[in-house]
């Protein structure tokens, strides 16, 4: 088994609320199912029945969740959701759904029992920007994609238990591009944002794939899986602003992916500042461009 330093952890986040902001942590305990708390809770649209998004919800990234008591293996801890106006409302509370449905002027439920097959909805029209559907599936026309995107089999997760992007490949992204864009890592919402070694150039993540990463000696993830992006990448957020030209450079460039899922075969707990090892048989001198 070789090994080689991938770089250090900068960032941990976990998103209590699908599709709202989340919150960052200094340490996060990562478990098989995913970062704990994560996606704890998600919005069902009562007029589809499907879990809503901001892939045709934007605005819930005005909202904001964190935990106002901390979430343990035993216990649900308590989730403290902020409204675009500044309501701030406990999840648990009864009066909850109503208080985010009317902020959001749309009919949701606020619920933490994901069924065995869940679906997200989608808006096929923008879900990516204006980018032709066929650049991320090729076997899609606009008339036969679905209108919804399927989760994880009992979960309110999209692919993996955890999203994982590195720094060098933001700087990548944003040089694509044209740097005229604020390309973020808040716009791609990881789990795990690694500041990445200068010598890792390009699309970072590709490297890892058949490999591992172990962190901090303390958590290992591997079975990395490129995750092709959609309009989500491209909205307003905070102080940054919605802009198409991130997603049409993903298409350009990396055939619509950006950062990588993975699955935990090694549950602990990460900290920032903790050292990251690619562990590889064969591996790479260098990411590819």
């Amino acid at each position: 088994m070789r090994q080689r330093t991938a770089g250090t952890i900068a960032e941990l986040w976990r998103y209590p609320v699908k599709s709202m902001l989340g919150e960052r942590r200094s340490q996060l305990a990562i478990t098989s199912r995913g970062s704990l708390g994560d996606r704890a809770k998600a919005l069902r649209d009562l007029n589809t029945g499907r879990i809503a998004s901001a892939k045709k919800f934007p605005r819930l990234l005005d909202f904001h969740a964190r935990y106002e008591v901390e979430p343990t293996f035993d216990t649900p801890g308590r989730i403290e959701v902020t409204t675009p106006g500044g309501r701030t409302v406990c999840a648990d509370d009864p009066a909850a759904s109503a208080i985010i449905s009317d902020a959001l002027r749309h009919p949701v439920r606020l619920e933490n029992e994901p069924r065995s097959e869940e679906k997200t909805d989608i808006n096929r029209a923008t879900v990516f920007g204006d980018v032709p559907v066929n650049k991320f599936k090729p076997d899609w026309t606009p008339e036969t994609m679905p209108d919804y995107f399927q989760l994880m089999k009992e979960s309110f997760f999209e692919i993996g238990a955890v999203f994982v992007i590195a720094s060098g490949s933001v700087d990548h992204l944003r040089r694509l591009q044209g740097g005229t864009a604020k390309i973020d890592r808040r716009r791609f919402r990881p789990n795990i944002y690694i500041q990445s070694e200068p010598e890792w150039s390009g699309f970072v993540e590709d490297s890892w794939i058949g490999g591992s990463l172990e962190i901090g000696g303390a958590v290992r993830i591997q079975e990395f899986q490129p995750t092709v992006w959609c309009v989500t990448s491209t909205l307003a957020q905070e102080d940054l602003p919605r802009d198409l030209s991130i997603l049409r450079a993903i298409a350009d460039h990396h055939t619509g992916c950006f950062g990588a899922y993975a699955t935990v075969s090694k549950p602990g707990l990460a900290h920032v500042a903790d050292p990251v090892i690619l562990l590889n048989e064969e591996t790479s001198a260098a990411a590819r461009a």
